[in-house]
This record gives structure tokens, sequence and C-alpha cells, in this order.
């Protein structure tokens, strides 16, 4: 750790601790130092979160001091130092070199699947096929976390399979890697009080557990009993408090519920801090085009979303609506990409289809690849941020780059082929062109 960064580790900290003491009163003067001595700098950030910290009636007043209160402060300081420190001031100018260095793109965060394993057997999950049969070894998420930090990269995100089938291993990983930030999607049953504990002690992991509505929703897909058992793993991690969050994949058959606002403040009863929406897409052979959101319900998705993060105290992502932000398609290594359980390193986690793998190749070679550069030369997608995916809503593009590179699928249970996919999507692609045209020009 350079002298600079750890000037500004432990000026964070401190910070925390000033604000701990008095909470209502050291806030506004954090931010009024802040005003004082980089009065230049991300003035329209720090007049909202003022707002927000000065405002009962703002929704985010309550949102700050449950997070002050309600989690536990090594775990909050933790998160900030990993998170605005590692991740932000040190990892993105490191980033950003790297890109004009090697003219590629270089992520800010890399997904892993340590396994395809899983311990549920969801209906249309290609795990609950596949089973238990590939694995990252320790090992290897190690090195590739370790190529990952020489490229200014301090945020990894696990997904499956059931990544907490290996929890000794990612708990293993926290430690090691203490300057990080872990997010792991989860089905949440494997959460008990143990783990909790330890999770407490490494403060660097938060679990988005993965819901699909209410009750019935849940069990319909994932099994009986299973919405409680996630309930009752909520629970445990709000009583050691932890941050812990929601992923929904909304679909035309769940959206009236996933999206309502009643499931929206159920969230926020059980504490939860974020929720991560995201659209559902046609992947595998077997994949239903019928559970595609219509035009007018992906659009309700968009205001309703919008809606929520204007008015509630829960901070809510909107994967495919929100490209607006982040300029277009954030996948092929320009904001991430995903590395599967058999190593196959896909330009995204919906998009399987790759010319590299990590056993044969270092993460820097992977992301010159030609698939990754077609990526990189072809982004954005879209001049229009609400058509950013090359699958979702301009397959055209992705046929083209998965032809010109000669990339193979890496479906580990049915090898799918681009046109097949694609055409699963250019209906699609045809009926929100209108609706997204419409919404994007007003």
């Amino acid at each position: 750790m350079s002298v600079k960064t750890s000037i500004q580790k432990l000026g964070l900290e401190k910070i925390f601790d000033y604000v701990y003491r008095d909470p209502d009163k050291n806030l506004v003067r954090v931010i009024d130092w802040a005003d004082k001595f980089s009065p230049n700098e991300f003035e329209s950030q720090r007049k909202i979160i003022r707002e927000a910290i000065t405002n009962p009636q703002h929704p985010y007043y309550s949102f700050i001091r449950r997070i002050i209160n309600d989690v536990d402060s090594n775990v909050v300081k933790t998160l900030a130092v990993n998170f605005f420190i590692n991740a932000a001031m040190v990892g993105w100018p490191i980033q950003e070199e790297n890109r004009k260095k090697y003219n590629c793109n270089i992520p800010w965060a890399i997904l892993l699947d340590p396994t395809s394993a899983c311990n549920l057997h969801c209906t249309g999950c290609w795990a609950a096929e596949y089973g238990n049969k590939l694995n990252l070894t320790y090992d290897e998420i190690d090195d590739i976390i370790n190529q990952g930090k020489e490229l200014g990269v301090y945020m990894y995100i696990y997904t499956g399979g059931e990544p907490l089938v290996r929890k000794k291993d990612l708990i293993r990983l926290c430690k090691k890697h203490d300057d990080c930030v872990f997010l792991c999607f989860t089905n949440a049953t494997l959460i008990d009080e143990e783990f909790a504990d330890e999770m407490l002690e490494v403060g660097n992991f938060v679990p988005a557990i993965s819901l699909e509505g209410f009750e019935t929703a849940t069990d319909d897909r994932r099994g009986q009993g299973v919405y409680q058992q996630v309930i009752k793993a909520i629970k445990l991690l709000k009583e050691k408090k932890l941050v812990y969050g929601i992923s929904a994949c909304y679909t035309s058959a769940n959206f009236e519920s996933i999206t309502s606002e009643e499931f929206y403040d159920s969230l926020i009863d059980l504490g939860v801090y974020f929720i991560w929406y995201f659209h559902y897409m046609p992947v595998g052979n077997d994949a239903s085009i019928d559970l595609l959101p219509t035009p007018s319900q992906r659009e309700a998705t968009y205001q309703r979303i919008r809606h929520y993060r204007s008015t509630k105290p829960l901070f809510a992502l909107d994967f495919q609506n929100d490209a607006e932000y982040v300029g277009g398609c954030i996948a092929g290594g320009r904001r991430y990409l995903h590395i599967n359980a058999n190593g196959d390193i896909d330009p995204c986690v919906f998009v399987h289809y790759s010319d590299s793998n990590i056993r044969e190749k270092s993460l820097l070679d992977a992301l010159k690849s030609p698939m990754m550069m077609a990526y990189h030369d072809n982004q954005p997608f879209n001049e229009n941020m609400l058509r950013p995916c090359p699958m979702l809503e301009n397959p055209e593009k992705l046929r083209a780059m998965v032809a010109k590179t000669n990339a193979h699928s890496t479906d580990l249970q049915s090898p799918e082929s681009v046109d097949h996919l694609c055409s699963k999507c250019d209906q699609y692609a045809k009926n929100w062109q209108v609706v997204a045209d419409k919404i994007w020009n007003k």
C-alpha cells in the first residue's frame, strides 16, 4: 500500500470515527469541510448528499442513518475504504492508465463463478441439471484477483451455481484480499450463524440474495420452503448488523409483483440496503421467449424504479434500464467481464461466447483477444442508452462479433449457436425500439 493510499485510508477511518460520535451534527460538518477544501470538485454530488443528510423529508435521510445505526461500524469502515479508496480513488486511475497503455478495455469489476454446483434445483436453471462438475480452484481464484489488482480491479462479484457451496474458500479469499470488496449473488439458504459471524469478521463480503417475489413465486421456482429460509437468513444478517441486498429478475410472469410498491416496501421492512433488478434474458437452447417482458412492462419497470429511487429509502439498480448512467453496455471488460467455473472468459454473464480461458491466457491477454476487442471497438452498441445490449436490443451486433472472432459457445449444459440465441431477441428488439426511442427522445 502506498503512503498516499495509507493516508487516504486513515483519513476516511478518522472521518467515520468522528461521524459516529454524533451523526446528526457531524455528518453535516463533514460536508462543510468538503465544501471548504474542495469547492470545485463533485459539487453536484455534494449538493445531493447535503440534501439527503439535512432534510428529514428526503428518502435517503433515514437510509443514511440506518447504515450508521444498524450496520456494524467496522463493516461500514471496511466497505467504505475498500470501495471509495481502493476501487475508486486508487483503482480507477490505474485502470485508466492501463486502458491507454494497452488500448483495450480494463474492467472495474470481475464476475466469476467459483463453482457450477448448487444446493437447489430451480426450474429453468442449468446448474440444477449440470451439478457440481466444474470448479475454479482456490489458487485459480486467488490468481485472478492478483491479476485483477495489477490492473486496478478491487471489486469482485461471485455468481454460479451457488457460490456459498464454496463459502470456506470465499472467506479465506476475503481475508487474504482484505483490500477488495466481494459481492455474492446467492440463494441465501447456506447462510447460517457461523458464516454470518465470519462475514462480520472480514467486513468485505456482501450478499445479494435472489428472490422471485413473494413466497409463492419464490417457492414455485426454487422449491417449497425456500422463501422462509431466505427470510430467516435476512433476519440473521440484520441481527448481525451486516450489509445485504436483493437480486430480482423480472419476467412477463412476475413483473407485476416484483416491481410492485408492496414488494419494494416489504424489502425496506426487512432492512434491505439495495436491490438489483435484472431483465430476463432468453439464454440457453430451452429458454422461453414467453418470459420476455413486453415493451409496456419494461417501460413500467423503468418508471416505477425511478419513482421508488426518488421517494423511498432503498437503493435500487436497474441493470438493463440504467445504461444512460454508465454510457451503454458495460460488458466485454469495459466495466466488467465474466469468468465461468470452467475458466472461460465471457464478455458478459448473459453472453456465453468466448475465445479465451483463464487457464490458458492471462487476464490481460484475454482482454486483448478478438472477442473482447470486438466489444471495445463497437461500444456503445446504440446511441439510445435504453437499447444498450448487443444481444437483447441489437442482436445483429452480437451475431457479427461472434462470426468475426470465431468465438465458441461456453454454455456448460447445452451449447447454443449465436443465431439461435439472437433469433429469440429479434422481434423483442424491434418491439422495444419503438418504446425506447419514444422515451429517449422526450
